[in-house]
């Protein structure tokens, strides 16, 4: 569920569907070095395929891999939890950083503790932050 809050920011009130909370990505800092190159050509070429083709082509087959292992386990995890009744995590984020996480029951007190949290936050009275450090005034 999407809500403002009085300061104007948006918030998402939601079930997190995996057991686990993604985690968030980073830009890559790759460390090379330069040995001494014979010729213009040859530092061009390596630093053309070396530092932007090879490592932007690894990243996409990295992220393709995990978002197709994350497509393939999700009806299984999702099934199996409500199959089984296990419990739900309702969890709030500014935009999209976490900020609030709580372990409810099933799937029904879910729905209406994430009503609950959005109405709260609608009014001006947000969740005790339970997640990382405080916020970005941009978010």
């Amino acid at each position: 569920m999407k809500v403002r809050d009085p300061e104007g920011r948006t918030w998402r009130v939601t079930r997190r569907w995996l057991p686990w909370r993604p985690r968030r990505r980073r830009g890559l800092d790759p460390s090379l070095t330069i040995e001494a190159v014979d010729g213009l050509a040859a530092l061009v070429l390596f630093l053309v395929f070396g530092l932007i083709i090879l490592p932007l082509l690894s990243i996409v087959v990295v992220l393709a891999l995990e978002w197709l292992l994350v497509l393939l386990i999700l009806p299984v995890v999702v099934l199996l939890r409500v199959a089984f009744g296990h419990r739900w995590w309702v969890e709030a984020r500014i935009g999209f950083r976490p900020y609030w996480e709580e372990e409810v029951g099933a799937w029904s007190q879910s729905r209406d503790r994430i009503r609950a949290v959005a109405g709260a936050i609608e009014r001006g009275d947000p969740p005790h932050r339970t997640l990382g450090s405080e916020p970005d005034p941009e978010d």
